[in-house]
């Protein structure tokens, strides 16, 4: 074994666990879908199709954080379909309503007396949000390139190289081999198109960059948009925003297009550009908003986009290409992931989906997994917005629900594959996403409830708006910042990074002093519980109560509103120990650490029903709708902690009832949850056939996943966070080796995985039994492995002591850099 440099111990440990990994892993990964080693493209980081998408979900994403592009992959007209991650609708504003908290002991008795009409209609009376409803995400427009038609393309592919970012498309037509290549670079911030063919003097096309207007709603009148030609070479598109519920539309924004042609002819005709005969051409298209912040729309787009077009245009292609690719594999390659493959790995992705049945084609969980890490590098990098419900992509003015940031679990699980994916930096659009809710939190708090601190529902957007909104039977989740607040933790907890911590402790504390006002005892059980609280999204069967018409959202409906909901007192609990033990590692607040302790040890337990479901709510109410989507009753078994075979068997067991009792059918993010909570009950065969139902019913051609027949991104970064569970979990302070394979994936390789502890993981497995892990540990301590298989452990060459505690755990001491090899016996 090499020697670690003295001045840079994890550089070198990594670089040693990358060279170790890549010979456990058979060689190098692969190139671009195979071209830059000749190889058959890897079929867990290539999604292809044999036809152009025919449908807006069905194209294939490209993204740098901030800029999205939807390609279709069209021989006759293409069409690329084109996001700026700051352009939404209306502009600064906020839903605080002054005074709520008046009507709150009203709310209160209503709730414990069981009149939950009243307290619901109560509520929206007094403690909504205005106005009632957010703003909305909006599409930027379409880059349409017109080609002139020559008959039918033959051999064709359309394919997105997850490993390099880059979509290409290649055809044949006319005895011509023509090649498109698309990539959204993070380095010089331009989305770049590059057409090409085998023969020179062939490429000619007409070229377009259109925008979008709202044509659903007649208050939408108030935006705009211009196409024109710009110079002897460009096109601009310039816009603004719409007003929308009365809130004024204060983003402009402005894309431009650059051709660069190479021979051939040129022209700018109006607003589209001609090219007639050339060998090749690059287009590149920036695009800006005057968005700063969610208080500042005071920028310059056309400034910034002329800033980006300059600096790209000095640039060849090649050299576009290569800071692109590289840009992208720094992220990217940290981790790969080799299952076995059979002939229908081969097979265009639609077809692999279609055809799979649990069994047939192992490396297809691979390539979702890598494909969740691929959308979340091209929707949320530092400095961007964080991933919203369609990510960064979404080609209507009035997307489902807004798609905007949904915090009842959507824009968490979001997430969910950033640390355990070995992406820890790019959820820091999140974290500071956090940190700007606190803004409006904390007027939320004062106005709505009395309360310190800060408190966040179930949505929000651009403008970081807080209080309740949709109705009461949502708007009453008041832990949805708690929630939130919990992903702050997890980082430090993957990462060990105590200046990360020291910032963001005042977000957590704040979170946790709001709920230290905010909690009542309740009159029956005398427990601590939230009121009012909810289930998300998920209706109870209250004995005796009717539906009604709410005046709020004018449909008529039962109400959710209810006390110390299951899910609000785990998120509690997880919230207030990891304050308490935030507060030990930074040495502060000793004082208010007792007191969230002491609130902690009275909050509501978990409570298990009388068919032996752990309980949805605090009463043993049944569900109005079988397979509900939500399954927030199990918050505390994934992504919380407080469940667990080992430790709560009887939790456990009552989880395992409401998995059976919702059974298979909900949505893409639903499959992907209980996958995930499967996985954490140690049964690979339930989670897979959650994999497998969700491939069938939820996922598009393009792997996006489906919910209501929208595209979101949810379900798939949900899934690729559910395949990593089955093979590595270390949420019980140990690092649990493949706790859920399936027999199907009865070999397998994966490197480059993080857990909690700072330790990076690579293992691989045959017949469903450890071969050799390789961990490196970036803070040293003490490792405690659940290898399922007596191991040795070697490191530098030389046998570490390792001692067995209960129930097969081994524990180590490590160093920081140190890399531990544990080889089965």
């Amino acid at each position: 074994m090499l020697a670690l440099n003295d001045r840079y111990p994890l550089r070198w440990a990594r670089v040693i666990l990358t060279a170790v990994m890549e010979a456990v892993l058979c060689g190098a990964l692969p190139g671009a879908a195979g071209e830059e080693t000749g190889k058959v493209p890897d079929p867990t980081t290539v999604v292809w199709s044999a036809r152009p998408a025919e449908k807006w979900e069905n194209a294939f994403p490209v993204g740098n954080g901030r800029l999205g592009a939807m390609v279709f992959g069209k021989t006759d007209e293409e069409r690329i379909q084109l996001n700026e991650e700051t352009y939404w609708s209306g502009g600064p504003y906020s839903t605080v309503v002054k005074g709520g908290f008046k009507a709150l002991p009203e709310i209160r008795k209503l709730v414990f007396d069981g009149q939950y009409k009243s307290a619901h209609i109560l509520f929206g009376r007094n403690l909504m949000g205005y106005p009632v409803e957010q703003q909305k995400y909006q599409a930027l427009g379409n880059l349409v390139i017109q080609f002139p038609t020559e008959g039918a393309a033959t051999d064709y592919r359309h394919e997105l190289d997850l490993d390099t970012a880059v979509d290409t498309t290649s055809y044949s037509l006319g005895g011509v081999r023509y090649t498109r290549q698309v990539f959204t670079s993070p380095v010089d911030q331009v989305i770049v198109v590059r057409l090409a063919a085998d023969r020179p003097g062939r490429i000619s096309f007409r070229v377009q960059l259109r925008g979008e207007r709202n044509e659903a709603h007649s208050n939408y009148a108030t935006d705009y948009m211009r196409m024109d030609g710009f110079g002897p070479d460009g096109l601009v598109l310039r816009g603004k925003s719409a007003d929308y519920m009365g809130v004024e539309g204060k983003l402009c924004y402005e894309a431009r297009l650059l051709a660069l042609p190479e021979g051939g002819d040129m022209t700018v005709d109006w607003d589209e550009i001609v090219v007639s005969g050339a060998d090749a051409v690059t287009l590149l298209v920036a695009a800006a908003t005057n968005f700063v912040n969610y208080k500042d729309v005071s920028a310059d787009p056309a400034a910034r986009v002329d800033a980006a077009l300059k600096a790209a245009a000095v640039k060849s292609f090649d050299a576009l290409r290569e800071a692109h690719v590289c840009e992208h594999r720094r992220l990217f390659r940290r981790v790969a992931v080799r299952f076995p493959r059979t002939p229908n790995a081969g097979l265009p992705t639609a077809e692999r989906i279609k055809q799979f049945d649990g069994t047939n084609d192992p490396a297809l969980p691979g390539l979702v997994f890598q494909f969740g890490r691929y959308l979340l590098i091209s929707s949320s990098r530092p400095g961007t917005q964080p991933a919203n419900l369609q990510g960064i992509w979404n080609d209507k003015m009035n997307p489902s629900w807004d798609s905007k940031y949904t915090t009842n679990i959507n824009t968490e699980m979001n997430y969910w594959p950033a640390e355990v994916g070995n992406l820890g930096e790019c959820a820091e659009p999140l974290a500071r996403m956090i940190r700007e809710l606190t803004d409006q939190g904390g007027q939320v708090a004062r106005e709505n409830y009395g309360a310190g601190g800060w408190v966040f529902h179930q949505n929000t957007d651009l403008w970081r708006v807080a209080a309740p909104m949709d109705g009461p039977s949502w708007g009453t989740f008041t832990t949805g910042g708690a929630w939130l607040v919990t992903h702050l933790w997890e980082h430090y907890l993957f990462t060990g990074d105590k200046e990360f911590l020291r910032d963001n402790y005042p977000v957590m504390r704040g979170s946790a002093e709001f709920f230290l006002d905010f909690l009542v005892p309740h009159p029956k059980y005398g427990w601590l519980v939230t009121n009012p609280s909810t289930s998300p999204e998920n209706f109870p069967a209250v004995p005796g109560q009717l539906p009604f018409f709410d005046e709020i959202t004018t449909f008529k409906t039962t109400t959710s509103v209810c006390a110390g909901s299951t899910i609000d007192m785990q998120i509690l609990e997880a919230l207030f120990g990891q304050v308490a033990q935030a507060a030990d590692v930074l040495g502060v607040d000793r004082d208010f650490k007792k007191r969230v302790l002491e609130a902690r040890s009275k909050l509501a337990p978990m409570r298990i029903g009388r068919k032996g479901n752990l309980q949805e709510w605090l009463e043993d109410w049944d569900e109005t709708e079988k397979s509900h989507r939500h399954i927030s009753g199990l918050w505390g078994l994934f992504p919380g902690r407080q469940i667990s075979p080992r430790r709560t068997p009887e939790l456990a067991e009552g989880s395992r009832v409401v998995l059976e009792q919702r059974g298979l059918p909900g949505n893409g993010w639903a499959s992907a949850w209980k996958a995930a909570c499967w996985a954490r009950l140690g049964n690979g065969a339930k989670a897979l056939d959650n994999f497998t139902y969700a491939m069938h019913k939820y996922t598009t051609d393009s792997l996006f996943s489906i919910c209501s027949n929208a595209l979101q991104v949810d379900g798939a970064f949900g899934m690729a966070a559910a395949v990593a569970e089955m093979i590595l979990q270390s949420h019980e302070d140990e690092l649990n080796l493949l706790p859920a394979v399936p027999a199907s994936w009865s070999e397998g390789e994966v490197r480059g995985l993080r857990a909690r502890g700072g330790f990076e993981v690579s293992l691989s497995w045959s017949g469903g039994r450890l071969k050799q892990a390789t961990i490196l540990s970036t803070l040293g301590g003490t490792c405690r492995v659940r290898a399922g298989v007596p191991v040795t452990v070697v490191s530098e060459g030389k046998k570490v002591r390792a001692t067995a505690s209960v129930g097969g755990v081994i524990e180590f001491n490590t160093r920081v850099g140190g890399i531990y090899v544990l080889t089965a016996r």
